[in-house]
């Protein structure tokens, strides 16, 4: 499975800014790339070897960004009932899916609803 330029540099462009933010650190459970703050996972990039398609699983609990989020084209709550915790799965290979820029909106939002105060803080002081 082929994965598209446009998507890719998305995805790396996520995970550059996912790992810009205090605190956070890029682990590979399951064989999957995550981004994690106080060993907590904020953002799940998935694989980026062309095994499956290309996409980001963030949390958003604000619910109108749930709600767009969730309006991009193949866009689903999370499995294993992270979806019911606000976590939303995004591909990246649709097309109209979001812009780059958007997605490091929502990576920063799941960001700051797992990452302790004082990061928050930090990143605001930015």
């Amino acid at each position: 499975m082929a994965v598209s330029q446009n998507a890719l540099k998305k995805w790396q462009k996520v995970r550059e800014s996912a790992l810009g933010l205090p605190g956070a650190a890029e682990e590979f459970p399951w064989g999957e790339t995550v981004a994690k703050v106080n060993k907590k996972v904020f953002v799940f990039l998935g694989l980026d070897d062309g095994s499956h398609p290309l996409g980001v699983t963030v949390k958003l609990k604000d619910e109108a960004a749930h709600a767009h989020a969730l309006t991009s084209p193949g866009a689903e709550p999370a499995g294993y009932g992270l979806g019911r915790a606000g976590w939303v799965r995004i591909p990246l290979e649709e097309q109209g899916a979001p812009t780059a820029e958007l997605l490091c909106d929502w990576v920063e939002e799941s960001y700051r609803v797992i990452a302790p105060k004082r990061l928050i803080a930090e990143l605001d002081a930015r």
